[in-house]
C-alpha cells in the first residue's frame, strides 16, 4: 500500500501541472485509496463522517449490492473542503486512477470557482465531526429512540429550507412580518404590520379579513422593536390587514425558531441538519454541469498524458462507459459533456471559464440545450399511459422545458410557512406552491404527521390534487382532508 500511494502522489502530482496548465484552478487535494465497503460507506453517509442514522444504512446496502452485482460501480468520492479530499477506489487499476485524478481536480475547480459554492462552509468535515458527537450525546442522554424519532421527522423535510437566505438584508425573519406565531409559553405573538385597534380600514374589510385583522395583536410593539421601523410610519398608516399574507421559506428554520413543543436539545437537532442540507443543495442544482464539466477536462488531461497504446486503449473503453446513454434514464454525465463540448466549439477557453462560474444545471439547460443538442442526443419526453410508456413529445423546446421543470427547486416541491397560529389555536398552516405536478399522497401524510410531531400542536398543508384545492391536517397522529372553498384560500 506505501509503494501504491508513493506512486499515486507522484501521478497526481504530474497530472496536477497538467490540469493548471490547460487552466483549471483548484484547492489542494489530498488523494487516499480505501476499500470498496468504507468508500460505500462515505457515499451512504456523503461525508467521511456525520451523524448516524437508519437512512444511511439502507443507502450503503443498496450500492454496495449493486457494487457486488456489478450493476454500478464508483470509483472515487471527492469531498467539497479545503483542502479537498478524494477517496479512490481500491483495486482501481493504474490508468484508472488517472483518469480519476483529473476527473477530481476538475471537480475542485468547480466547487472553487463556481458561485453556488462560494458560501459553502470549506471547513465541513470537522464541523460534521462535531455534529455526529452531539448527536451521540444526546443518544445517551435522551435515549437513541426520541433522537432518531427526531432525526426521523427533520431528515423527511430536510430539503425545505431556504437556499438563497443569504440574498438579500440579513436576519429574513424580520422581512416576514405577518407570519403570527404563538409564543412558547401560550401566549400569542404577533408578528404584523398595522394596528388592529386603530386598523386603516376603518372597519370596512370583510369577515374572513377581519378575522386575520383580529388574530393581529401587538403588532405596534413588535414592530417598534425592529430596526429603522420608525422610517415607515406614515407608510403604515396606509397599510391594511386584509393585504395577502407573505411566504416564508425555509420550514427548518421556522420549526427551529417557533415550534412551541420541541426541546432545546432538538432544536439543536434540526439546526445540525439545516446546516448539512445547505451545504449539499449547491451539488444538488450542479450535478449536471458538474459532471460534464469534469469529464470534458479528465478527457482534455488525459490526451496531454503520454499513455502507451494499452493505456490508451483502456482510457478510451472507460470513457466510452462514462459517457454511454442509458436505455433507463437520462446520463447526466453524457448530457453535461455533449452540452461541455458543443460550447468548446463556438467559445473560448476564458468564456468557458466564465459560464462554470456562473451557471447552475437550471440555466446550463435553458441556456444551452439547443436544438441541435437535442436531436444528436435524441432526447424526448414520455409518460406511462395505462400499462405501457409512450412518447408524448419531441419538440426540441418543449423537451428542454420538460427538463428545466424537473430541475426547479432541485427537483422538490415548494412548501411555504403562511402561519403559525392556524385557527387561533397555534397551529402550522403550509402551502404547497403547486407547479403542475401533485404531491405523492402517500408520502403526503407520512411527512405531515411528523411535521406535526416536531411542531407539537395541529399542521395544515394546502395544496392541489387533480385541479381541486384540498387541506390536508394532521394532529395527534390522525389525518384528515377537506376540500378548500374558493372563499378561504389564502
Amino acid at each position: 500500500m506505501d509503494n501504491e500511494m508513493r506512486t499515486l502522489s507522484t501521478i497526481a502530482h504530474d497530472i496536477a501541472q497538467v490540469a493548471r496548465g490547460l487552466g483549471l484552478d483548484f484547492y489542494p487535494v489530498n488523494f487516499e485509496i480505501v476499500p470498496a465497503e468504507t468508500l460505500y460507506t462515505f457515499g451512504a453517509y456523503g461525508m467521511p463522517v456525520r451523524f448516524t442514522h437508519w437512512s444511511f444504512g439502507k443507502a450503503f446496502y443498496r450500492m454496495k449490492i449493486q457494487y457486488d452485482l456489478n450493476l454500478s460501480r464508483i470509483y472515487e468520492l471527492v469531498i467539497n473542503t479545503n483542502p479537498a479530499y478524494a477517496f479512490l477506489l481500491e483495486g482501481n487499476r493504474l490508468i484508472q486512477n488517472k483518469l480519476v485524478i483529473g476527473h477530481v481536480y476538475a471537480h475542485v475547480d468547480f466547487f472553487k470557482n463556481n458561485r453556488y459554492f462560494s458560501r459553502t462552509p470549506k471547513d465541513m468535515v470537522e464541523r460534521m465531526g462535531a455534529h455526529a458527537e452531539k448527536t451521540r450525546e444526546y443518544e445517551l442522554r435522551y435515549g437513541r429512540e426520541k433522537v432518531e424519532r427526531t432525526l426521523d421527522a427533520v431528515l423527511a423535510i430536510q430539503e425545505h429550507v431556504d437556499y438563497r437566505s443569504h440574498i438579500g438584508t440579513n436576519g429574513k425573519m424580520k422581512n416576514y412580518p405577518n407570519l403570527n406565531v404563538p409564543s412558547r409559553d401560550g401566549e400569542h405573538m404577533c408578528q404584523g404590520n398595522a394596528c388592529t385597534e386603530n386598523h386603516p380600514c376603518g372597519g370596512n374589510c370583510t369577515g374572513k379579513e377581519q378575522n386575520k385583522v383580529d388574530s393581529q395583536k401587538k403588532t405596534r410593539t413588535k414592530r417598534a422593536s425592529l430596526p429603522y421601523e420608525d422610517l415607515w410610519g406614515d407608510l403604515l398608516k396606509d397599510e391594511c390587514e386584509c393585504l395577502p399574507q407573505p411566504e416564508y421559506e425555509d420550514l427548518l428554520l421556522y420549526i427551529m425558531k417557533f415550534a412551541p413543543g420541541l426541546e432545546e436539545w432538538q432544536r439543536d437537532i434540526v439546526s445540525i441538519v439545516r446546516e448539512e442540507s445547505l451545504y449539499f443543495y449547491p451539488q444538488i442544482e450542479t450535478k449536471i454541469i458538474n459532471e460534464g464539466w469534469a469529464t470534458f477536462w479528465h478527457a482534455k488531461i488525459m490526451h496531454e498524458l503520454d499513455l502507451t497504446d494499452a493505456e490508451s486503449l483502456e482510457f478510451a473503453l472507460m470513457h466510452s462507459q462514462v459517457v454511454q446513454p442509458s436505455r433507463m434514464g437520462l446520463n447526466l454525465y453524457y448530457l453535461g459533456v455533449k452540452i461541455w463540448e458543443s460550447l468548446a466549439k463556438v467559445k473560448s477557453h476564458n468564456e468557458l471559464f466564465e459560464l462554470r462560474e456562473m451557471e447552475n444545471d437550471l440555466s446550463f439547460i435553458r441556456n444551452h440545450l439547443t436544438r441541435e443538442l437535442v436531436e444528436e442526443l435524441n432526447l424526448f419526453n414520455f409518460r406511462k399511459v395505462g400499462a405501457h410508456w409512450q412518447v408524448t413529445e419531441n419538440e426540441w423546446e418543449k423537451v428542454r422545458d420538460n427538463l428545466v421543470q424537473q430541475l426547479i427547486n432541485g427537483g422538490h416541491p415548494r412548501i411555504v410557512v403562511l402561519e403559525g397560529d392556524y385557527e387561533g389555536k397555534g397551529g402550522l398552516y403550509l402551502k404547497h406552491r403547486h407547479e403542475g405536478i401533485d404531491l405523492d399522497i402517500v408520502y403526503l401524510e407520512r411527512t405531515l404527521s411528523l411535521v406535526q410531531f416536531l411542531w407539537g400542536k395541529a399542521v395544515a398543508l394546502e395544496t392541489v390534487v387533480d385541479t381541486k384545492k384540498v387541506i390536508y391536517e394532521s394532529f395527534n397522529g390522525l389525518i384528515s382532508r377537506r376540500q378548500l372553498p374558493k372563499d378561504e384560500e389564502k
